[in-house]
Parts: structure tokens; C-alpha cells; sequence
């Protein structure tokens, strides 16, 4: 499986760091020449000088995904420079409040993280499906959380944003099922991150008590199940989200 990506673009919103940049160095490992987008600059001018040291090919934008005109012009600057987007992962987003009761959740932070999470994930694949069509190929992948099939409590609006992200993968992957492109999700119990590092520890107990395997998924663990779901051999899965929860999954 050295080269399933030869020749491949790959786009990873988020892919500087976390789940993004893990899945981003898979996809270089099997040839993809992978594109970060991302809001940190200086961290993506430091993973894509991790990932060409290591022999890869890659290249980043600036990108708030929150932001529709940033989307748009980052991916008119990708086809512009490559021709083509043949894989999208939506890897970029926020936490938001935890250990928060929805009585004392500011709407100020539940908007943020459903511009993130969820209008982030409709606009990431709004535009690169638009390219997608002009091939008839294309794999997309959204990453969801188990949060958002079963609700975390003291997390609303990231369990809400994220059961949207399911909702949007199935009805889009139907949309396109009769063509060559492909829509997935992927839905996660807690993972090692910096982002759940930053997670009040209450929170990430409960959470991982709820794990069958009684611990947090690896990195790595994400990289490989996310890079068969957008390789061209999963030609027979869309509109479906991937459980990856040490056994919490109870559908």
C-alpha cells in the first residue's frame, strides 16, 4: 500500500497538528501530495517542513473555515497550482465548553463551534465537490465524534454540531452516490490530542470510562482507518460514519 496516493491530492483542513496532521502524514507516506488548511501559519510552515524532511510533498493555506470566501479562494489556489482535488478531510475543529450545562453556555460559544464544526464541514465540501464533479472522483471525509450519536452532557454545542456533521454526510453521500465521488464520516471516541490535553480532565474521565477498551485512541489508530476510507479501494462505502470508540459505539 506504498503508493495508493500516487499522484493524488489531498486536501486536510486542520492538518497541521492533531488527527489532521497524523492522517496528512499516512497519506504522504502512500504518495499523496498533501495541502493543509489551516488558520496557524507558523505551525504549518513547520509541519510542512516535518513532512518534506521526511520526503513528502506538501504545501498549506491560510484558511478560516468558518469563512466562506476563505474557502473558496484557498481551493480555487489549490486547483489553480495542482488541477485537480481528489481527497478532502475535514479535520478542523473546536471543543468549545465542557463540563458547561446548557443553562450556562454562553450563545456566544455554542455559534462559534457550529461555524466551526458544522458550517465549516458544509463549506469544505460545498466547494471541493464542485471540483470533485469535474472528474468524477473524489473521496471526502468528515470527521465527526461519537459525541455527536450518543451526546456527551456538559458538551451541547460540540455533541450538536458534531450529530450535524453525520446528518450532512449522509444526506450528501446520497446526493453523489450514483457518481465516483464518495462521502464518509468518521466518528471517534476521545483520541490523544493537544485538544483533549486542553479538556477539563472531568470531562475526559467520563468520557474515557465510557471506552469498553478502557483507553484513548492513538493517532495513528485515526491515520489508518482515514486513509483506506478516502483511498480508491473504499469504492462501496458513502453517506456512512465509521466507528472508531474501543467498543462505545452502540450503533
Amino acid at each position: 500500500m506504498d503508493n495508493r496516493f500516487t499522484d493524488q491530492v489531498a486536501i486536510i483542513t486542520g492538518g497541521a497538528d492533531g488527527l489532521g496532521k497524523a492522517i496528512g502524514q499516512r497519506l504522504l507516506s502512500e504518495g499523496a501530495h498533501v495541502v493543509m488548511f489551516d488558520f496557524n501559519e507558523e505551525l504549518c510552515q513547520k509541519t510542512q517542513a516535518e513532512f518534506e524532511a521526511a520526503g513528502g510533498s506538501a504545501s498549506y493555506h491560510c484558511v478560516d473555515v468558518s469563512n466562506e470566501d476563505s474557502i473558496k479562494n484557498a481551493i480555487a489556489e489549490t486547483v489553480k497550482a495542482h488541477g485537480k482535488i481528489d481527497v478532502m478531510i475535514n479535520s478542523a475543529g473546536i471543543v468549545g465548553p465542557t463540563a458547561t450545562n446548557i443553562t450556562s453556555t454562553e450563545t456566544a460559544d455554542y455559534d462559534k463551534v457550529i461555524a466551526v464544526n458544522l458550517r465549516g464541514s458544509f463549506l469544505m465540501s460545498k466547494y471541493t465537490l464542485a471540483e470533485m464533479e469535474k472528474t468524477n472522483y473524489g473521496r471526502i471525509l468528515l470527521i465527526a465524534s461519537i459525541a455527536g450519536k450518543e451526546g456527551n452532557p456538559g458538551m451541547c454545542p460540540y455533541s450538536t454540531s458534531k450529530a450535524g456533521v453525520i446528518g450532512l454526510c449522509k444526506g450528501i453521500g446520497k446526493e453523489y452516490a450514483e457518481t465516483g465521488i464518495t462521502i464518509n464520516a468518521l466518528a471517534p471516541a476521545v483520541v490523544k490530542t493537544a485538544m483533549v490535553a486542553a479538556t477539563d480532565p472531568k470531562q475526559v474521565k467520563y468520557m474515557t470510562d465510557k471506552i469498553p477498551m478502557k483507553r484513548l485512541g492513538e493517532l495513528e489508530e485515526v491515520a489508518s482507518i482515514a486513509s483506506w476510507i478516502v483511498s480508491p479501494e473504499a469504492s462501496f462505502n458513502t453517506g456512512f460514519t465509521f466507528d472508531l470508540t474501543g467498543g462505545r459505539a452502540t450503533y
